[in-house]
């Protein structure tokens, strides 16, 4: 993050890995690579979830694995649950449809339509029906008129045998009339059999007031058959046709809402199976936790330590259906209570470096862990523990100790000094921040925070911090912390600390290549 002072004020500019990235990823990126314990300040070591996920790491694989199962069975449940609500909220609507479609689907099969041509059929009967005297009498007007007539004129049939007669004859002086005559003659033979045919069907025709009433009553349904579902029966017979499609698939998704209610109810019971097994995993490792953690914070000045892994229900969740509270009592006649409401802060540093060592082998990742006042109340024997500790998680993470203890600091790879001085200079002057030679860590940067105005505005505190990449500067400065009588009394002190670090220091990693050496050898 880099800090800029302008005539306008501060500017701020912050990056990950070159790229400019705005403060809320920086701010997630802190929390995920970067643990802070300082004096009456805890920032992830209280909270339950992360207490729940550092109990999981604890358990190795087989829980991590478990977690997933987990994880992976919840997913699938809120989808079931998901679909089967979807499904819900459509069924009162899919309800209301199928009271529509079955009435509709009723009143269709009860007009029992058969062919698209029968309203236009039993319009035609209806015609013929309604109408049988008038097409009796004219049916006799016909026939009279073609074959046989009673008032005294000649019929057709008549007046074309007068004209077939005559031409017979006309043939026998000329026979190219031949072709007429077979006209008449065949005019003549169609005006018989037409003659024959009307007076049947005149014969024929009889009146029923009952059929007629039939026909009548059936046009009336048909025909209000059309105004409801199509302007035609062939088009009311294909709107049965649909009807009866969508209410088959209707009903088939009735099917599919019990369908959805058993795999939701299957997925319920798959997750409170698998938290189940979380459940007793974590149990087991709590179990293991307890132990080992009580064995490490020993040797840290808390001898009469109680620490309890309190594992309690709660609605499954992916991460499970359990919540971990860490129950801890760092001194004799207190009782167990949860570790936000009884540890101090040099209490929670030393309590967090004692679960860092526990997860040595753990599946962890590296990342940087950052120790304020972890010697408050220590000396002597228990801040060379404290100092050993921290070495041993330097090797699987980056750790940051602020400390006033000599013991302690002598264990460092590198030292900083960090100190205060009040200073009568603008503040667009006093932030600088270059790099060490190493170019991975700061060489001297400045942070400046106003005093409250006392009539000196132009005063400023300034907390420095400056690389010791001297022995003799670092020597200097472990003196320093460890006073004594006369300067040259602290200065042997602090060259006896450091010598005995580095030596430690060297047989620590002795016995870890020594250690890494067997590992190899047992797995071959």
């Amino acid at each position: 993050r880099e800090i800029t002072a302008t005539e306008k004020g501060m500017r701020s500019r912050s990056r990950v890995n070159g790229t400019i990235v705005n403060r809320q990823l920086m701010e997630g990126l802190r929390e995920r690579l970067v643990e802070i314990t300082a004096q009456g300040q805890t920032i992830q070591l209280i909270m339950p979830a992360r207490q729940r996920g550092l109990l999981d790491l604890y358990g190795g694989s087989l829980v991590i694995q478990q977690r997933d199962r987990v994880a992976s069975a919840y997913i699938a449940c809120q989808e079931a649950k998901k679909a089967l609500e979807t499904q819900q909220r459509s069924q009162q609507e899919r309800l209301q449809r199928l009271d529509w479609l079955e009435y509709q689907i009723q009143d269709l099969s009860a007009a029992n339509l058969t062919t698209p041509e029968e309203l236009e059929q039993l319009e035609h009967e209806h015609q013929r029906l309604n109408h049988v005297v008038e097409l009796q009498q004219r049916s006799y007007q016909v026939y009279q008129a073609l074959y046989h007539n009673d008032q005294g004129t000649k019929a057709s049939a008549d007046l074309l045998g007068q004209a077939e007669s005559t031409l017979q004859d006309m043939v026998d002086y000329d026979s190219q009339l031949q072709p007429l005559l077979d006209l008449v003659s065949g005019a003549l033979a169609q005006v018989v059999e037409a003659a024959h045919q009307i007076n049947a069907y005149g014969d024929g025709l009889e009146t029923d007031p009952e059929r007629l009433q039939v026909v009548e009553e059936r046009i009336g349904v048909l025909k209000q058959i059309c105004r409801k579902y199509g302007p035609s029966i062939a088009e009311a017979i294909a709107h049965y046709e649909t009807l009866q499609a969508e209410l088959e698939k209707l009903g088939s998704e009735g099917a599919s809402l019990e369908e959805l209610e058993k795999n939701y109810a299957l997925s319920q019971k798959n997750v409170i199976d698998e938290c189940d097994q979380l459940t007793k995993l974590r149990y087991r490792a709590g179990s293991e936790l307890e132990k080992q953690l009580v064995n490490q914070l020993k040797p840290l000045a808390m001898e009469k330590v109680k620490f309890t892994v309190e594992i309690s229900a709660i609605v499954p969740t992916a991460a499970g259906g359990d919540q971990v509270t860490f129950y801890f009592s760092p001194n004799p006649g207190e009782p167990l209570q949860p570790l936000a409401k009884t540890a101090s802060g040099g209490e929670m540093s030393r309590f967090l470096l004692a679960l860092k060592a526990c997860f040595s082998s753990s599946n962890e990742p590296g990342t940087t862990l950052i120790f304020d006042e972890i010697d408050a109340g220590v000396s002597g024997r228990v801040a060379g523990a404290i100092a050993e500790r921290l070495y041993q998680l330097s090797q699987r993470h980056q750790v940051l100790c602020v400390t006033h203890q000599p013991l302690i600091a002598a264990m460092a790879d590198q030292h900083f000094r960090v100190d205060k001085q009040v200073i009568a200079q603008p503040i667009s002057s006093i932030l600088k921040q270059p790099s060490s030679p190493q170019g991975n860590l700061p060489g001297t940067t400045q942070v400046v925070t106003q005093i409250p105005e006392s009539g000196m505005p132009e005063l400023r505190t300034v907390v420095r911090i400056s690389l010791l990449n001297h022995p003799q500067k670092r020597q200097e400065e472990i003196a320093q912390l460890a006073g004594g009588q006369s300067a040259q009394d602290a200065m042997n002190f602090a060259a006896s600390l450091l010598s005995q670090a580095a030596s430690w220091r060297k047989t620590c990693t002795v016995e870890k290549q020594d250690l890494g050496q067997a590992t190899k050898i047992s797995e071959s």
